[in-house]
This record gives structure tokens, C-alpha cells and sequence, in this order.
């Protein structure tokens, strides 16, 4: 994990699949990922009521776990208040990482590192010893870019940033990304990423069968395909599992059996239909 010298696992538990199933639901799926070997877990203020969810397990597990949550407030005093109400429902006294929840252009980043932002409660929370460090994430076709510029403000320990074959195609996300891959580097920012296995937005009128609010893969085959993709890339430091509980074995075990990139991305062109989960926004 960059800087943060935390040996994360190579997937990253996304708890927003936990946003509304209910405790039993959830059960099965925390010890299905402890049972794959995964120790980092990433929730959110937002994500319904997966800080509930996660919380008869964290006074357990709090030792053997990496545990993120954030928060999308973009003042001081509402993100405050985030922090507390996370660390209540977490059943914690402290998380390894606070991040800053989605920011995906520079208007939400002028606004969370404003004066009176969220990262002053960021920054308070962290010299009280409520977070480890501080982290920021985003959705978009801009999420590099604004990341890249967030990392030229504040000294983020972390960026969770999306990637995937679709968007590496288009020339100026590409360009974006690999210009904060450069400055990820430079800075030992532990780079974490999103998306992996959206296959496109919803069409209308198609009826939803996944909690992700993107249409997401469901093929073994092709969740093989995007999750061996992204991680050849060796800045990578972590691959956050899709949000619907019924994806995460798919994920792991797809992780475990990695395409070489090339082939990865012969599967994906025969797919038509592979598109941006950015091309309509609905969060």
C-alpha cells in the first residue's frame, strides 16, 4: 500500500455489496472473503447500511484486517460528524484509512480542500488518532485527472481511481492515467482501483439483476478477463471486488487464475456491447 507499508491483499473486499442485504446475507459473504485470504475491507459512510453490516465483525477481526471507510461530506463539520457516526457503526475506535468519497472533478476537489472542507476533519481526525492516513477516490472520465491534481494539494497516502480495458482505450483517459501512475510513483501513493468488472451502463428499460449500478460482468470467463487485465498492471496495489455479493467468488476466483493480459483483451473485443460505465452517470 505505497507509503503505508501495510500488506494488503491483492483484492480488496468492496462493502458497498453489503448496502442492502441483510445480516445473514452478509455473514456469509465477510467469511467467504476472510476464507480467500482477502485483509483489506472498504466501506463507506454512504453505502446504505454496510457499516452496519460490517460491524459485529470488526471488534473480532479489527487485528487481522486493513479497514477503509469514507466519507462524502465536503465540509468540515458534516464530514466530522461522518467520521464518528462511521467509527459507531464500525463498532471501532479507529480506521486504517478515511477517504475522501468521490471525487471525481475539480469543483468536488476545490470543495473538499477548500477552507471549512472535509479534509480539515480529515486532518483532525488523523492527529487524534481516529484514521491511520488519508485517502481520496472517484467515478469519471476525470477521476485521473482530478486525482493527479489532489495528489499536487495534499499528500494523499491513497487514490482509488477507476481502470479497465474499455476506458484504457480511449487516448486521453489513457493519458490521464498514466500521468497519475507518474506521480503515484513518485510519491509512494498506494493506488487502488475500481470498475474492473463494469461491463456498460444499464440500458433503459433492462431490468437491473445486479446491486452495482452499472451493468456488471457475469460471465466467469469475462470477469477472468477484466480482473487479469487490470492486474498486470504492476502499480496496482489493490483491486476493490464489485459491489454484489454474488460477484465476489467469481473475482476470486479469477484472481487466482490469471490470463496473460493479451489474451484478456481478445476476450473482452468480442464482446460489442463492453462500454464506459461512465457514458451516463448515475450516482
Amino acid at each position: 500500500m505505497g507509503r503505508l507499508d501495510h500488506q494488503s491483499s491483492v483484492l480488496i473486499y468492496g462493502a458497498a455489496a453489503l448496502g442492502a442485504v441483510d445480516q445473514e446475507t452478509a455473514d456469509r459473504s465477510i467469511q467467504q472473503a476472510l476464507d480467500a485470504g482477502i485483509n483489506h475491507l472498504d466501506v463507506a459512510a454512504s453505502y446504505g447500511d454496510a457499516e452496519l453490516r460490517l460491524g459485529p465483525w470488526i471488534p473480532r477481526i479489527r487485528d487481522d484486517i486493513f479497514l477503509a471507510t469514507k466519507t462524502g461530506d465536503r465540509d468540515r463539520e458534516g464530514a466530522w460528524a461522518s467520521i464518528n457516526r462511521s467509527l459507531e457503526r464500525l463498532q471501532t475506535d479507529h480506521v486504517d484509512l478515511l477517504q475522501l468519497h468521490a471525487i471525481g472533478d475539480l469543483d468536488e476537489l476545490g470543495k473538499a480542500l477548500g477552507k471549512d472542507g472535509a479534509i480539515e476533519a480529515a486532518v483532525r481526525a488523523k492527529d487524534e488518532g481516529l484514521v491511520g492516513d488519508i485517502g481520496i477516490t472517484g467515478h469519471g472520465d476525470q477521476a485521473a485527472a482530478t486525482h493527479l491534481e489532489a495528489l499536487r494539494r495534499f499528500p494523499f497516502a491513497t487514490v482509488l481511481t477507476p481502470l479497465n480495458p474499455v476506458l484504457w482505450r480511449d487516448p486521453a483517459f489513457r493519458a490521464n492515467y498514466e500521468a497519475l501512475v507518474e506521480e503515484v510513483r513518485r510519491q509512494d501513493v498506494g493506488l487502488m482501483t475500481i470498475k474492473t468488472a463494469s461491463r456498460r451502463n444499464w440500458p433503459d428499460g433492462a431490468e437491473q439483476t445486479h446491486t452495482t449500478w452499472y451493468e456488471p460482468f457475469t460471465e466467469a470467463e469475462r470477469i477472468r478477463a477484466t480482473v487479469s487485465w487490470v492486474l498486470a498492471h504492476d502499480e496496482i496495489t489493490g483491486l476493490a471486488t464489485s459491489g454484489d455479493v454474488r460477484l465476489l467468488e467469481h473475482i476470486v476466483a479469477a484472481e487466482r487464475d490469471r490470463l496473460p493480459a493479451d489474451d484478456a483483451e481478445t476476450v473482452l473485443e468480442r464482446d460489442p456491447e463492453y462500454s464506459s460505465p461512465f457514458l451516463h452517470m448515475t450516482i
